[in-house]
């Protein structure tokens, strides 16, 4: 009976955790339609202007909710000793070699849509409307704001709630899951575009494993995006 309780117990703190990151999901999404709506009156100069000074003020209640959270996390339970990594020498090249790592994968992935083995991905199809409609609000949104909510999102409150114990195989499937999830956020199938999309969310999981900080997986998702959208600067 003592071992039933337990995996009830443990079931149901499963079930709270999964709902308490679908929460984080939904409000992020409600930013990035706030964003969308604005887009979308891009044509009525005012209305736009009202809908982007309402997703300012959320953005920034989306941060500092969500930073508060992971830090209160992170006392609560961190043994992976996750905070504040100093940058040295090494570890920049560590993480510039990791920066070509990524970008190896944009562009096998830009060969195979060019040679049309791949096409465009949806999402980044209806992104680049969006940034030709409202330039320097979606630009900024996916350089800026984007690689630091998704971050603190799907690596650092992700593996603290899902994969708290410091093994290899719990960081193994800790940096898979994640990663594959991320991929899914992006391209809702199963294809060779949710696999590239993956890849580099298993780049950004491993970095935030490797530098023990959030920081340096958010600076290679912050260049990684900036190269991306570097046609429309």
């Amino acid at each position: 009976m003592n071992k039933f309780m337990q995996l009830l117990s443990a079931a149901g703190d499963w079930v709270v955790r999964s709902l308490k990151w679908i929460g984080f999901l939904v409000i992020y999404l409600v930013d990035s339609l706030i964003l969308q709506a604005a887009t979308g009156k891009a044509g009525h100069p005012q209305v736009a202007t009202r809908l982007i000074g309402i997703m300012l003020i959320y953005s920034a209640f989306l941060i500092a909710f969500i930073t508060w959270r992971y830090w209160q996390q992170l006392k609560k339970n961190n043994p992976r000793h996750i905070g504040k990594t100093p940058l040295t020498a090494k570890r920049a090249w560590q993480l510039a070699g990791l920066f070509v790592l990524m970008l190896a994968i944009q562009i096998g992935w830009s060969m195979l849509i060019n040679t049309h083995v791949l096409s465009d991905p949806a999402n980044q199809t209806a992104l680049n409307t969006q940034i030709v409609q409202l330039p320097f609000w979606n630009l900024a949104y996916a350089v800026l704001l984007a690689p630091l909510v998704e971050e603190t999102i799907f690596r650092g409150i992700f593996l603290n709630y899902f994969f708290r114990e410091n093994s290899r195989v719990m960081n193994f499937l800790g940096v898979f899951m994640s990663g594959l999830i991320f991929g899914m956020m992006h391209v809702m199938s199963f294809s060779f575009t949710l696999l590239m999309y993956s890849a580099l969310g298993w780049v950004l999981g491993y970095t935030y494993l490797k530098f023990r900080d959030l920081r340096y997986n958010m600076t290679l998702h912050f260049l990684n995006n900036a190269l991306s959208l570097l046609s429309f600067i």
